[in-house]
């Protein structure tokens, strides 16, 4: 089944630039999508489109193949924006973690049994009780995805979901999202960094500066096309670039560990 469906969409600023000219992306269930590309190739923008949040110019999204109304399925899609404060802004994170399920009518003692979940998962059981712009960046980061994870969703949207997180946090974001996974949550990721897709994602839509999708492959096409990335402005990924010479270009440091074995 398919989870979000675009079908030619396109978006322009009101200042007329456009961010998204004619794009088509179409992500099945339980997949992990990677929306790779420069700054200000439209990835922010795309992810709002996909997720609802913002109205195309033109072109169409269906979710779930079912329907093109977002604020129908609003307790199955979850969109993290760059923005913490678009989530947190109740008087402390606890509230705010209990916010999206309250207007979605789950049993209180429901309520109180994600959020612990979460907290334990993101190391926030010592934030709950704080005011949410009272925690640093990457707490903030943390509090807003455990918030956007509290409905449960089947869509999850990330962008750029460990920015500004610190190592040992980062890791423990990117193991949740792997369990994620693993329950058959849908994730899309949008980020210009190179080296993080291969954790996040299996196949990745590429797009370029004047936001067009270029080239759409598995994680491993994508990434080890050292020329086409450096073609949309992108640095390869480490590894990639110190074993270019090789036919069997590994992806990660682990691949890269094996092969000199």
């Amino acid at each position: 089944m398919t989870a979000v469906e675009a079908t030619g969409l396109r978006y322009a600023y009101p200042d007329g630039t456009l961010a998204v000219d004619g794009i088509d992306v179409t992500v099945d269930d339980g997949e992990r999508v990677a929306l790779l590309g420069p700054n200000g190739a439209g990835k922010s923008t795309l992810l709002q489109l996909l997720g609802g949040l913002v109205e195309p110019d033109d072109g169409t999204v269906r979710y779930f193949g079912e329907t093109t109304d977002a604020d129908a399925v609003r307790d199955r899609v979850s969109v993290l924006t760059q923005d913490p404060a678009d989530y947190l802004f109740n008087p402390t994170v606890r509230e705010d973690l209990a916010y999206g399920p309250a207007q979605l009518d789950v049993p209180r003692e429901e309520v109180d049994r994600r959020i612990e979940r979460l907290a334990d998962r993101l190391d926030l059981d010592g934030l709950l009780s704080k005011p949410p712009f009272r925690l640093s960046g990457g707490e903030q980061r943390r509090a807003a995805l455990a918030s956007a994870l509290a409905v449960e969703p089947d869509l999850l949207l990330l962008d750029e979901p460990v920015s500004n997180v610190d190592a040992a946090n980062r890791e423990a974001v990117l193991a949740l999202l792997d369990e994620l996974a693993a329950e058959g949550v849908t994730l899309v990721v949008s980020t210009p960094d190179t080296e993080l897709v291969p954790r996040v994602a299996d196949r990745v839509s590429l797009l370029a500066a004047d936001g067009t999708v270029v080239a759409e492959g598995s994680t491993r096409e994508v990434l080890t096309d050292a020329d086409l990335l450096r073609a949309c402005d992108l640095r390869p990924p480490q590894v990639v670039r110190l074993f270019a010479d090789r036919e069997d270009v590994p992806l990660t440091v682990d691949e890269a560990a094996e092969r000199l074995d």
